[in-house]
Order: structure tokens, then C-alpha cells, then sequence
């Protein structure tokens, strides 16, 4: 589905898109040559995708935002349009509570720069994005142990339920973050339901 809407936002048939998912559980593989070697268990579904980065966990209680914007001449600058990302995470973290922050060697968001909440891995075509970023919510942290997240030890991953101690869903975020990152990407991502 991410290749057809960038296909189609390349060809100006569609407008700037923020898709809003939550996976069942499975595992990601990006570009990274050495990333196959981050998967410990083999207990998920594995796909191979054009995104950059190393192995990372997809499933229930996570939100995974899939940015298809067509990058102006302006805005053609990946390293920014990364931290821009970082700055929609940042400011969905803060609207719980949340001082979180980034890591200087890692792309995502991290709570006091030991605990990681959020990974990001994205891939740009003819200067339109796929791919994104993944906000645990409420994930069940356990499910990391089958991988090195992002080539790191399981145990950095944390989530918002967890950091803040309360029950919160996927549904309730997916609003804060189409604002977060409407408001960091400079777009206005209008909501629709599939």
C-alpha cells in the first residue's frame, strides 16, 4: 500500500499522507546488511522492506506512523526531515508527561537517554517518504526479546504505559499524533478512516 500512495503522491494523484497503524506482531528487516544477525528468536513473521535501519519489532499496542509526503526543494534534507520526526515523538511524549529526548548515535526518542520509546526508519523515492517511525504505547515489551531492536539490547525498550504507569491505546495517541506530526512536518494531516 506504501509503494502504490508514493507511486501515486510522486504523480501529485494523492495529498501529503500520515498513515496511522497498529501491526500484528511481526519483525522488519531494513536495508542494514547486518541486520538478520539482530533476530534471536525466530517466533514472528520476518519481512525484508526498503526502509533504512536494522531489525525492529511491529505489533499490537504500538503505533507505527507511515509519513507519504513529497518533500519540497526546501525540505530536502534527510538528517532534518529525521529530526523533524524526532520532534513530532518528542512532542507526543510531552503531552503524557514525558521528557524525552534524543541520542546523539541513534535515530528515535529516548526517556532520559537510556530508555528507547520510539524507533524510526525511513526510505525516500523521487523525494517522497515511506516509511517512519513506531511509538510504543502499550506494547508488551517482552515481544523485543526475540530481537536486538535496532542492534541493541532488548531490555532499552520502554513504552509510554510503562513509563507513565497507566492504561493508554493506540486509538487514544492516534490523534496526538497526527497534530504532533502535522505540527513538526509543517502539513495538516486531516483524518479519514480507511
Amino acid at each position: 500500500m506504501q509503494l502504490e500512495l508514493q507511486a501515486k503522491r510522486q504523480a501529485d494523484e494523492v495529498p501529503d499522507l500520515l498513515l496511522l497503524v497498529e501491526h500484528p506482531d511481526v519483525l522488519t528487516i531494513g536495508r542494514r546488511s547486518s541486520a538478520k544477525q539482530n533476530i534471536l528468536r525466530d517466533e514472528m513473521p520476518v519481512f525484508e522492506v526498503e526502509r533504512g535501519g536494522d531489525v525492529t519489532y511491529h505489533g499490537p499496542g504500538q503505533l507505527v506512523g507511515y509519513p507519504i509526503i513529497k518533500l519540497s526543494e526546501e525540505e530536502r534534507d534527510l538528517h532534518a526531515y529525521l529530526r523533524h520526526l524526532e520532534d513530532g515523538l518528542l512532542s507526543i511524549c510531552a503531552q503524557y508527561g514525558l521528557e524525552a529526548g534524543r541520542k546523539k548515535e541513534f535515530t528515535g526518542a529516548w526517556i532520559a537517554g537510556e530508555r528507547k520509546i520510539a524507533s524510526i526508519g525511513i526510505a525516500v523515492r523521487r523525494w517522497v517518504t515511506l516509511h517512519g517511525f513506531a511509538l510504543n504505547v502499550s506494547t508488551a515489551l517482552e515481544r523485543f526479546a526475540a530481537i536486538n531492536p535496532c542492534g541493541l539490547d532488548a531490555t532499552v525498550m520502554t513504552s509510554i504505559a510503562h513509563e507513565t504507569g497507566r492504561a493508554i491505546t493506540v486509538e487514544e495517541v492516534k490523534p496526538l499524533a497526527a497534530q504532533a506530526m502535522g505540527d513538526a512536518l509543517g502539513r495538516n494531516f486531516i483524518r479519514r478512516e480507511p
